[in-house]
């Protein structure tokens, strides 16, 4: 079974005008499988196979010539050799569509794509799958509060409280959805086989419970700003190592950094960025919630919630092949908003609330943001249809996402 997928669309469009094309994403979020759907006469070559990628790091002229363009190679940054080979095949080549790449790991990918691809590529950026493509919502504009998209969501099919905690749960790999698979031991062996494996390709992890210690205590701090010392200290690791590590979730793709918000006009503001899963069923297995009804009644809940949100919405962008400006807001006075999203030099300030009862105090901080740059507000909350809070500010159910 296969669901469709919103960036097919981009795909499709982009494909056939670059030359080259690379969609990153973490390990099992269906690269490979929408590109084979997409186009699926494409010859196909996986790098996780050793004797390919031996030849591919041995031989990268030989290796192309075994696998001539147009190829959909999976996995490219297990053998960074052929980006030089493909730059020579490009530059000769007047025909688009000659190679589809994933690869996931992001750090190591995009430094050999900056070296010998830089402007002959086209780049895409895929996580799991959205509400939207479990919906089938397909082909609609990416989330922002205003008049015209509120409209557009009216006619959705409303989700319960109980139905958003199961997808926050249940998480956002496909195989989850489309097989029969047990959830405990699907993330399990996803922990062991992929990140485990892409961590040591990475970086040197001299105690590898100590990284797994420290993973878990990472997916216990969703929705946090991020501390190295407190996080160094629970670990019983330096603050460096920390860091390294870190940097290691975030090049996998499986931490996603939000920004704070920050311009000459707004001072006294908090720098650390907050973190967030880029698939909340894996830190939900981390972080040891492993029930739903575990999540949604326990201390996280609102965490979970706040973290599923905001990648859904990152989600619907990326989806349509852009990179949102988000962000969050918390100042020295204790004044916080869950996320802004930046568009066209205008700010949409986000609250997010596990209560189907929302009320206008609930987004006072809103009035923090200049009301010249500042565009229509939303508080997502578990309402069955968008309520006019103030003139600017509306409660909006979950299912708008």
């Amino acid at each position: 079974m296969y669901i469709q997928r919103e960036e097919q669309v981009v795909v499709n469009k982009v494909g056939g005008q670059f030359k080259t094309l690379l969609v990153t994403g973490p390990r099992q979020v269906g690269k490979s499988t929408m590109l084979k759907h997409v186009a699926p006469g494409r010859p196909y070559i996986s790098l996780d196979l050793i004797t390919a990628r031996e030849l591919a790091d041995s031989d990268p002229s030989l290796f192309l010539q075994r696998y001539k363009p147009p190829v959909l190679i999976d996995e490219i940054q297990y053998a960074p050799t052929l980006f030089p080979a493909i730059k020579s095949i490009v530059d000769q080549d007047e025909n688009n569509g000659l190679f589809w790449l994933t690869g996931s790991q992001q750090f190591h990918l995009m430094q050999h794509v900056s070296e010998s691809l830089a402007g002959r590529i086209a780049i895409l950026r895929l996580l799991g799958l959205s509400q939207r493509e479990l919906q089938g919502w397909l082909k609609q504009k990416p989330f922002l509060p205003t008049e015209n998209y509120l409209e557009s969501c009216r006619k959705r099919t409303s989700i319960a409280l109980d139905k958003v905690f199961h997808f926050i749960w249940k998480g956002s790999y496909p195989m989850l959805w489309t097989a029969d698979v047990d959830w405990e031991i699907f993330y399990n062996s996803y922990f062991q086989t992929y990140l485990q494996r892409d961590v040591r390709n990475l970086t040197k992890v001299s105690n590898e419970m100590d990284f797994v210690r420290f993973v878990r205590a990472v997916a216990g701090r969703i929705g946090q700003q991020i501390n190295f010392n407190s996080l160094a200290n629970d670990v019983g690791i330096s603050q460096p190592t920390a860091k390294a590590w870190l940097s290691v979730l975030e090049a996998s793709g499986l931490v996603y950094f939000l920004p704070p918000y920050f311009n000459n006009r707004l001072k006294r503001l908090v720098k650390s960025p907050k973190l967030y899963f880029t698939d909340t069923g894996l830190a939900s297995f981390l972080s040891g919630w492993l029930t739903e009804q575990a999540i949604e009644a326990g201390t996280m809940s609102g965490a979970f919630l706040e973290n599923y949100a905001i990648i859904e919405i990152l989600k619907g962008y990326r989806n349509i092949g852009r990179e949102p400006s988000l962000f969050y807001y918390r100042d020295t006075d204790g004044r916080e908003i869950d996320l802004i999203i930046e568009e066209a030099g205008m700010l949409y300030p986000i609250e997010i609330k596990k209560t189907s009862s929302p009320r206008a105090s609930m987004v006072k901080s809103f009035d923090v943001l200049p009301k010249e740059v500042r565009g229509k507000g939303a508080l997502l909350s578990f309402v069955n249809e968008d309520v006019p809070l103030s003139a600017n500010v509306s409660a909006v159910p979950f299912f708008y996402l």
